[in-house]
């Protein structure tokens, strides 16, 4: 194979702020594979949380550059697990290689990724559109800027609830809050509380990722499902996070690819669990990949290149809500003419 490295720094549309932190580019890498005439796009995104930066990213992948390019691809799974021992301390890398090697094995078989599965998507779930932490009048602004039929909410402030009241008066969509492990236990359980009525269908992340005692009070107590991300990185977490949250929230960054979030999505299943996958905020080339998971799915959080001013591909469309897939074979995603 031939690899190829294209790294970028996005501008958000808006400035795009949660419980932690505030940022107005999104840093990037995209992963070109080549192969028998064929080619395969990946992504991956930086990310302060995990200590991740993008030349962080491309140091790893280029350390094992010659082995990559001296691979043969016979099927993106096998050739996961020949990256797994080589950048096992660095999923972030590893998911970038594995898109684009899903995306480059299925155009070599001339059809798209979910047929590749044999999945039928004539059912997909709907995406939200996300509402950064803003000022309440900010925030309504956006609402209105962007009409949608779901969105979720960003909180982690001392006015929560007042906020998901004051938006509830301009829509009737929809609402599922994100709290970014913002809150404690009795925040939660009064926020959870006054949620539901106001429409919203779940609570992802309320509490620190590692307060499992917390979750498990929360857990037993809300008047809302809980989703489970920073508590959810990798295969592992999955069991974890049994009968501690109510669903997970795969990102395929954090998790390593499309490989283990497969995986991930039927142990989740096995154990009674809703599952749903997230963004990083990626452009059109992640998010093409994560809308051939949709068929498995009960929601998805895939508003990336919504959320952003400026693209670097074409393929997966998104139109209110619903994700129109591209007509190229794989996952339908191709580097415009200018990168």
């Amino acid at each position: 194979m031939e690899l190829t490295l294209y790294p970028f720094e996005l501008k958000f549309r808006h400035t795009f702020t949660i419980s932690r932190k505030s940022k107005d580019v999104q840093p990037l890498l995209v992963a070109e594979l080549k192969q028998d005439g064929f080619s395969g796009l990946g992504e991956t995104a930086d990310n302060a949380y995990y200590n991740i930066t993008v030349p962080g990213l491309m140091k790893a992948i280029n350390a094992h550059r010659a082995f990559i390019e001296s691979y043969r691809l016979e099927t993106p799974e096998a050739f996961w697990e020949a990256m797994y021992p080589l950048l096992a301390d660095n999923m972030f890398a590893l998911c970038a290689l594995d898109l684009a090697a899903h995306d480059l094995y299925a155009r070599m078989l001339g059809k798209k990724l979910y047929e590749v599965w044999g999945l039928d998507p004539s059912h997909n779930p709907l995406t939200d559109y996300t509402i950064g932490i803003d000022t309440v009048e900010n925030m309504v602004k956006k609402l209105q800027e962007f009409p949608w039929p779901i969105y979720k909410i960003k909180l982690g402030t001392k006015e929560d609830i007042a906020i998901i009241t004051e938006l509830r008066k301009h829509t009737t969509a929809t609402f599922r809050v994100d709290a970014n492990c913002a809150w404690g236990v009795e925040e939660t359980l009064r926020n959870a509380a006054a949620f539901k009525e106001l429409g919203v269908e779940f609570i992802e992340q309320p509490m620190p990722a590692a307060d499992w005692e917390g979750m498990k009070k929360v857990y037993q107590a809300s008047a809302l499902p809980l989703i489970a991300d920073e508590s959810c990185i990798v295969e592992a977490d999955v069991e974890k996070c049994r009968g501690y949250f109510h669903g997970i929230n795969i990102k395929l960054t954090k998790c390593g690819g499309i490989t283990p979030a497969r995986r991930m999505i039927m142990q989740a299943k096995a154990f009674g669990m809703k599952v749903m996958t997230g963004s990083m905020n990626e452009s059109t080339v992640g998010t093409s990949a994560v809308a051939h998971l949709l068929p498995y799915l009960d929601y998805v959080d895939m508003d990336g290149p919504l959320l952003l001013a400026e693209d670097v591909a074409d393929g997966v469309e998104i139109r209110n809500g619903v994700i129109y897939y591209a007509k190229g074979n794989g996952t339908g995603a191709l580097l415009h003419r200018a990168f």
